[in-house]
């Protein structure tokens, strides 16, 4: 394997020759079309066979919530839909899934098997949907791939996120909180044109990964108090499958690598553990006390053609799993079918998770084809779950 050796502050970094396309590829927008006429979105799907309408799956994509398109290769969805008896829909953030149940079925699709997917940010968004609307769920399941409502820093306060407004705001001349007059910061704004906006919300990210944007609260779609809902029941119990990358720090580490900035490992483990393993475990737990049929995964693929680096071995990164799932790298077969979520991952043999039991799915372990099973307790050591839902759990015998 051929590889780019780049310097960082204290250590070699051995960046693949892959790993920088995939990395451009992930992390480069230069190529996107900005438009503020937004509201549009993808679907693909083929001809019907027979007279059953086709199950719906809805991509969110990830990106810290001020980064990602639809218009990305990794995320065509043309294989599924040619592989598999499904329809797939991308869109950008600002289309609602209303729209997708109420047109799905021009395209052949059932307006009653819609499952939300996502990844990162995107699996943090489909699982603030399965809070949000619990008298009119609209879609039958959900599948949240390393993000969740219990990952640490989400959600944001309004005041933080107000507060990163008014900074920008400031910095370009329309006033701050002190103005008194927020319609007219608001009005100033919009007269601006997007590229000035752009430029300085990126100025705004110090450096950062991510802006100060992103979910708060308003306890109307987002909400403070997690545990709480869940101990009482107040989400979409409809199929639930959740899980993590086994090295999710390892994409974070090479770009901090490739920036001359590098911390101990100590503090990359917590990063992983903190961020990924112990949010996505409490919030399968959260699902299981509710009696929701729930699948936790745990994905371990680390194949030559997607290693980022070998010094350090990136390993399973975050994001990894993206384009095994959309075939836009390795084509995957039978992973989907038309029945409903829950009926469909059983035929599988696949075991419906219990933190106490063997039943975390351990996918492409060792690079090998098929799950493989084990008990959570493996990879959540150290993971502390307080407050009101592990109250409600132990109340009921669960633990």
């Amino acid at each position: 394997m051929s590889s780019i050796q780049l310097q960082s502050s204290s250590q070699d970094l051995q960046v693949t020759a892959q790993g920088v396309k995939v990395l451009m590829s992930l992390l480069s927008q230069d190529n996107v079309i900005y438009s503020e006429d937004c509201l549009t979105l993808n679907i693909w799907t083929k001809p019907q066979t027979g007279e059953t309408k086709k199950a719906v799956l809805f991509w969110i994509y990830g990106g810290g919530y001020t980064s990602g398109t639809t218009d990305n290769k990794g995320y065509n969805g043309k294989y599924i839909a040619d592989s598999e008896d499904v329809i797939v829909v991308s869109a950008n953030y600002r289309v609602a899934i209303e729209w997708v149940r109420d047109n799905i079925a021009a395209f052949g699709g059932d307006p009653n098997r819609i499952t939300l997917f996502g990844q990162s940010a995107g699996g943090s968004s489909v699982d603030h949907f399965s809070y949000a609307w619990t008298e009119d769920p609209i879609v039958a399941g959900f599948i949240a791939e390393s993000g969740t409502v219990f990952t640490p820093g989400t959600p944001k306060s309004a005041d933080s996120v107000a507060q990163t407004w008014y900074n920008i705001t400031a910095s370009l001349g329309c006033g701050n909180a002190n103005s008194g007059n927020a319609s007219g910061v608001l009005n100033c704004m919009k007269n601006l044109n997007w590229q000035t906006v752009q430029t300085a919300s990126i100025k705004s990210q110090s450096g950062g990964l991510s802006s100060g944007f992103g979910p708060s609260v308003d306890n109307i779609v987002v909400f403070s108090d997690y545990a709480n809902r869940s101990a009482k029941g107040n989400l979409i119990k409809r199929p639930l499958l959740i899980g993590s990358n086994n090295y999710e720090a390892g994409l974070f580490k090479v770009i901090y690598g490739l920036m001359n900035v590098t911390y101990p490992d100590a503090e990359w483990d917590f990063l992983q553990t903190s961020l990924f393993t112990c949010a996505i475990s409490e919030r399968a737990l959260a699902s299981v006390f509710n009696k929701v049929p729930t699948w936790r995964y745990r994905y371990f693929g680390n194949f030559p053609n997607l290693q980022l680096s070998t010094v350090p071995d990136s390993g399973a990164w975050h994001g990894i799993e993206t384009s095994t799932i959309f075939g836009t790298d390795l084509d995957i077969q039978n992973v989907l079918g038309r029945t409903d979520a829950q009926e469909q991952i059983a035929n599988y043999g696949l075991p419906n998770y219990h933190p106490l039991r063997s039943t975390l799915l351990r996918l492409a372990y060792n690079n090998q084809t098929g799950p493989n099973v084990a008990y959570p307790a493996k990879y959540d050591i150290g993971c502390v779950v307080d407050g009101p839902l592990i109250e409600a759990v132990v109340g009921l015998g669960l633990l």
